[in-house]
């Protein structure tokens, strides 16, 4: 079996040769999919990344959030240390700043800090999942230590691609409750 970092690379190259047209229809779908369920339907407060371009779209996700009338945060990373990641609440794209590698973070002076237990659906990101719910991120371990304090709803979004039947699984790694793909719901935590 390949190891994960081969797989991230490989799949990160699928990913970032997706023709455009078809990588905003599928986040439609994806984003579609998502709103249908109770979970969504539920939620009043998200956990959600801003998707860099090559990742199912989230704006979208976080536009129809604040639509809904839902509250978002958005997590910030620190690089240093312990790398660990806690979320803040944004009303609006403007609180956010392009940090290391592409990704959007809270502004810390715009945002208030948001505790684990007040995020009732957590938008968990990732390469690769299989069907268990168990997924191979970015490398950094940030998901899965936050998650192992975390008790709501969690779920992850992927281009139908991104789905294995078997890739490596550490003892540390904490699966995912729902998959939502282009094609569908692929894992359901009810």
């Amino acid at each position: 079996m390949e190891t994960k970092k081969e797989l991230r690379k490989m799949m990160k190259d699928q990913l970032l040769s997706f023709d455009p047209a078809i990588h905003k229809r599928k986040s439609g779908d994806i984003a579609q999919h998502l709103f249908s369920l109770p979970v969504w339907k539920n939620a009043k407060h998200i956990g959600i990344t801003v998707s860099r371009g090559f990742e199912v779209d989230t704006k979208q996700i976080i536009q129809k959030a604040w639509d809904d009338e839902k509250k978002v945060s958005v997590p910030k990373c620190s690089t240093f240390g312990e790398r660990l990641m806690d979320f803040h609440r944004i009303t609006s794209f403007q609180e956010l700043e392009n940090v290391y590698m592409d990704l959007y973070e809270p502004i810390m002076g715009m945002t208030d800090l948001t505790p684990p237990e007040d995020m009732d659906l957590m938008v968990v990101p990732g390469l690769i999942f299989n069907p268990e719910g168990y997924r191979i991120g970015f490398g950094g371990g940030f998901y899965d230590r936050y998650l192992s304090g975390y008790h709501g709803t969690t779920v992850s979004l992927a281009f139908d691609i991104q789905y294995m039947n078997s890739i490596p699984v550490e003892p540390f790694d904490i699966p995912v409750e729902y998959i939502i793909t282009d094609k569908g719901v692929k894992k359901d935590g009810r």
